[in-house]
């Protein structure tokens, strides 16, 4: 079986309000922006990057505080959205980006 891990590095670009689903969670939908300089073979090459991604209890309850800018490590695995057309990172856990 085969592993579906994510962990990146990104800015908070864009959070929604917390909502709650019917089962009385506290839900979180954000816009990540991910921006770096990276090698290849090609040599050097800058890298952007837009997710959405969404965070559930009280991982969204922590995320609903953090300001839009700050940057974090985030820790999840990727996901279909609620439609199936576009790819979503579910967060897992989430701390600060130390670089």
């Amino acid at each position: 079986m085969s592993a579906n891990s994510l962990v990146l590095t990104a800015r908070i670009a864009e959070v929604q309000s917390l909502r709650y689903t019917p089962a009385g969670i506290p839900a979180i939908n954000l816009v990540l922006e991910h921006e770096s300089q990276l090698q290849d073979l090609q040599g050097s090459r800058q890298v952007k990057m837009v997710m959405k991604a969404v965070a559930f209890a009280a991982l969204a309850e922590r995320l609903a505080a953090q300001a839009v800018g700050s940057s974090w490590k985030f820790q999840g695995y990727l996901t279909n959205s609620r439609l199936g057309k576009s790819v979503v990172l579910q967060i897992q856990d989430f701390s600060q980006d130390l670089l």
